[in-house]
């Protein structure tokens, strides 16, 4: 059956269309001084019509390399204009994207190509010596691109590829064709592809587009990589449908002037950006008499003066996805008259399912377009797990129909694994009945995935990661029963020796994963001493524990 959504690449085609003109992207990139003092930052402008023309010689590249429709290609790299090129190209040639963390660590990256099946692989220069070095090896016969200028003789250069190129026109497909397998960390050591058609990433952007009230004239300044799905849906795909402008910074040292030089209209930030920016807030108001005396008497003219100071006076609101929003930071700042629309969703689900007013009336969110949400057995209190069916909906996981058939029924709902209440419209997240630790920078970390990698080390004989706090943020951490007999073999029988121990191998361990995976701190461990109690399916019963 033909979907009623037309394809990503079809959107952007007509984006590129309508608004050629237009200023489509802003990439912040430094540059030396004429002085020779220091560097300066500069935004560096992409039409509409050159990322549009890129796109399509790109494509014809990628088609001359044999990539067509069916085919997979994957992306590593950090959010760059080559990145978006790169992905509408893959797009254009009837291809589907796999967006990879840059984070990640070889051996996860060559886990999820294989599994993948990619026919080729673009990446930035900082991930190539790991790519080609697959390339040779697991991964031989796939091409590989560098968005840099490569040190390997069987690696392509992204720049030489398009001289001379024809840009290639759009490759049909149907939307209800994969778009994007998009892997999220697994809950069986492997990582999981949620299969994403066009219909599903255009269904989720286009209803976007209404929520927000979107148009050309709005600037997005983005803090959100574009590998992780809101990024990708909501700052990217979603921004160029509606015209608009987008920039995208980390949150580093710059950030603060690429605020004032992209003059944003909407910021779209994960928790930890609003968290540290409230706090930094409050702490000018606090050391100034005639701060705190305007924050008193008229908080909202307080936050005119924020508004005009940080971000200009074009400024309409922010956004908040990807994780559980501070209530302090979004009260904080709606006092102030600074909007603060907040989002939920999942991977599996392109990602948005409900949103927040940026000045709601009651608490509570309300489901987007063509989504309904319900309650599955809920408890005396209205609580359960909340369920979704919508055109946004993954097809399932990637060539893993069992853990598709555990989160998707026959009938379109899709289990989300979190607790809420739905009434009169209004969905309010109560927890997470997932083991899923989300940390404030927004990265979702799965503990059987580090249980996975920690069952090697001959010391542990039973673990159970969990979500710690450390300087009030939620922290990986781990309560370990050990291997007593191991230990007292090797002349351990203390405690404390054996916690240093533990922490050792831990850490050589943990240079295989990702480093917002990984556990950082010593006091994040602690022993248990006896073992965990267990279910008849003799998984760790961690209500239990925790």
């Amino acid at each position: 059956m033909r979907s009623m959504y037309p394809t990503v690449s079809k959107l952007f085609e007509d984006a590129v269309e309508t608004h050629k003109d237009r200023i489509a992207l802003c990439m912040p990139i430094p540059k030396e001084r004429k002085s020779g003092r220091g560097v300066k930052l500069v935004l560096n402008e992409i039409s509409y019509g050159r990322l549009g023309e890129m796109v399509g010689r790109l494509a014809r590249a990628l088609s001359e390399l044999g990539v067509g429709a069916g085919d997979r290609v994957a992306m590593i790299s950090k959010p760059r204009a080559a990145w978006a090129t790169s992905f509408f190209a893959i797009l254009h040639a009837g291809a589907t994207v796999v967006p990879l963390d840059p984070e990640l660590q070889k051996g996860e990256i060559e886990r999820i190509l294989l599994e993948a099946g990619v026919k080729g692989i673009l990446c930035s220069g900082s991930k190539v010596d790991d790519v080609a070095e697959l390339q040779r090896g697991a991964l031989k016969g796939t091409f590989v691109i560098s968005m840099d200028r490569p040190k390997h003789d069987e690696v392509l250069f992204l720049d030489a590829l398009l001289l001379g190129k024809a840009p290639l026109p759009r490759v049909e497909v149907d939307s209800s064709n994969l778009a994007i397998l998009m892997y999220t960390s697994g809950t069986t050591g492997n990582a999981k592809g949620a299969m994403l058609t066009h219909s599903n990433i255009s269904a989720n952007a286009l209803a976007a587009l209404k929520v927000v009230d979107l148009g050309p004239t709005d600037r997005f300044l983005s803090i959100v990589p574009w590998n992780h799905i809101y990024g990708l849906t909501i700052t990217l795909v979603t921004a160029l449908f509606a015209g608009a402008t987008t920039t995208y910074t980390p949150v580093d040292r710059n950030l603060a002037e690429v605020m004032k030089k992209a003059r944003p209209t909407i910021i779209l930030g994960v928790p930890k950006l609003y968290n540290v920016l409230y706090g930094r807030v409050r702490e000018s108001i606090e050391k100034s008499v005639l701060k705190r005396m305007i924050d008193r008497s008229s908080p909202t003219l307080m936050g005119t003066l924020v508004r005009n100071k940080l971000f200009g006076k074009q400024f309409r609101f922010f956004t908040s996805g990807g994780a559980p929003l501070n209530p302090t930071a979004a009260a904080g700042f709606r006092r102030m008259g600074l909007g603060l629309m907040e989002g939920y969703g999942l991977t599996e689900t392109s990602p948005l399912l409900s949103m927040a007013e940026a000045f709601p009336p009651e608490p509570g969110m309300t489901a987007i377009e063509d989504v309904d949400l319900r309650i599955d057995h809920p408890d005396e209190n209205g609580v359960g797990e909340i369920l979704a069916r919508g055109p946004n909906i993954m097809q399932g996981y990637y060539k893993n129909p069992q853990a598709t058939a555990e989160v998707l029924e026959p009938n379109g709902w899709f289990h989300t694994g979190d607790l809420g209440t739905y009434e009169h419209g209004r969905l309010l997240i109560c927890g997470r009945a997932k083991n899923v630790i989300v940390l404030e920078t927004g990265k979702n970390v799965y503990p059987e995935e580090i249980e996975w990698e920690f069952a090697g080390i001959p010391a542990i004989e039973e673990v159970m990661v969990h979500e710690g706090e450390r300087q009030g943020a939620p922290a990986v951490c781990a309560k370990i029963y050990p291997n007593w007999t191991y230990l007292k073999a090797h002349g351990i029988s203390d405690p404390d020796a054996a916690i240093e121990h533990l922490w050792e191998a831990i850490r050589e361990k943990s240079e295989n994963l990702a480093m917002f995976k990984r556990i950082k701190y010593r006091e994040c461990i602690s022993l248990v001493d006896e073992p965990f109690q267990k279910s008849a399916k003799l998984d760790i019963k961690r209500h239990l524990h925790q």
